[in-house]
């Protein structure tokens, strides 16, 4: 079996009255590139890479410098085709689009290797530890009114008392965009509407500089926060450090960095409690599993991050049911010692409808695929319909 083509797939959608802030810009559109890896048996894999901005320089990536060094090559072997494109493009793609591209190519590789062995990825990676994962709503992100602080602190009431009436028990929300007491208004608020069973994450998108962020440490953790992500820029590795050092919340991060090399001294350099790998982003399956090894040996819990269209969410319920306890107990404890699984809540068509097979929450869980390789199908409507 060998590849025949590699076909890209760049999807946008409009939030229009329905766009949102985070701590860093407004989100006007979603985007997702895909790609489709045809072989000449008539398997195709899907893969999704980069997430947090336009689709076209992935693309590129794939389509001129990546994709034709692999037509004629044996798709089920991921590992060794990962190797020699980063080998190749070392010199001048170690992170950014580059990495966003092997990351497509990877899990659509991986994909197609499943097919053809008739096994879920997850058994391709050496086997699950669960059947289902607990899965974290993520919202409450700022809406276009953000200033109007009344008006947002009754929406966000309404909104966070339907994530729990939803089935979840962890909700992640978002800081960093207003003044510190401003965002403590807003987690108190969250606090008071969904009470004191019901676990709070949240997540700054490096909003912060290191001593507000400390600062924001101390005035949120009466409220039970279980975990503090991005705190600060990704590249502040002193300011990750001096956060996890002096706020008394586990700290998490991750999504920005790329391959076992960033994570090795991001997990060795004592910067989190949490590491949060995106399986779209860091390199794929293969990094992921390499990232996974890393962080087992330094004592850090691995719970990836999440952001994409459905091909990127089963992709990660592939790596999660491959996360074993952290550490093992008699006793399994989403987040404690088990992985979680984040599941976005804003408006995305390319999450909800792009798949054949929807992702159903039950007992606020998510089901791990058993299909051989991923387990998807792709609505060839929806992929018409949003791609530019």
């Amino acid at each position: 079996m060998k590849i025949k083509s590699i076909t890209t797939h760049r999807l946008r959608v409009p939030t229009g009255d329905k766009a949102f802030y985070s701590s860093q810009a407004a989100f006007p559109e979603r985007n997702s590139c895909l790609v489709a890896i045809e072989t000449d048996s008539g398997l195709i894999g899907w893969g999704e890479g980069g997430q947090y901005g336009p689709g076209q320089p992935v693309a590129t990536c794939i389509d001129e410098v990546l994709g034709p060094r692999l037509i004629g090559r044996d798709p089920t072997e991921p590992v060794r085709i990962w190797e020699e494109l980063y080998a190749f493009s070392r010199d001048f793609g170690r992170a950014g689009p580059y990495i966003d591209a092997m990351s497509a190519i990877d899990i659509a590789l991986w994909d197609i290797a499943g097919q053809a062995a008739g096994l879920p990825v997850w058994k391709m990676l050496g086997g699950r530890f669960r059947d289902r994962v607990t899965a974290y709503a993520t919202g409450c992100y700022y809406p276009p009114n953000y200033q109007n602080l009344p008006a947002v602190l009754k929406a966000l009431e309404a909104e966070t008392a339907g994530y729990v009436g939803a089935g979840f028990d962890l909700l992640k929300i978002k800081i960093g965009l207003l003044p510190l007491e401003q965002d403590l208004e807003r987690i108190r608020v969250i606090r008071g509407t969904i009470g004191p069973s019901i676990g709070i994450m949240v997540d700054a998108n490096h909003g912060y500089n290191a001593g507000n962020a400390v600062r924001m440490g101390h005035m949120m953790a009466p409220f039970d926060v279980r975990f503090f992500e991005e705190p600060v820029p990704p590249e502040d590795r002193d300011g990750y450090r001096k956060v996890r050092a002096e706020v008394p919340i586990p700290i998490a991060g991750g999504e920005c960095e790329f391959t076992r090399y960033g994570f090795r001294d991001f997990i060795g350099g004592g910067c989190v409690d949490i590491v949060q790998p995106d399986i779209a982003a860091c390199g794929g399956l293969t990094a992921f599993t390499q990232i996974l090894t890393l962080a087992n040996t330094y004592g850090v819990a691995t719970v990836p991050h999440v952001w994409g269209s459905g091909v990127a969410v089963t992709a990660a319920l592939h790596a999660v049911a491959v996360i074993p306890a952290f550490p093992h107990t008699a006793n399994p404890t989403p987040l404690l010692n088990q992985p979680v699984i984040e599941f976005d809540r804003t408006h995305n068509p390319l999450r909800d409808d792009l798949l054949e097979e929807d992702f159903v929450l039950e007992e606020g869980k998510l089901k791990i695929p058993e299909e051989p390789g991923l387990g998807l199908d792709v609505r060839e409507e929806v992929l018409s319909r949003y791609r530019y």
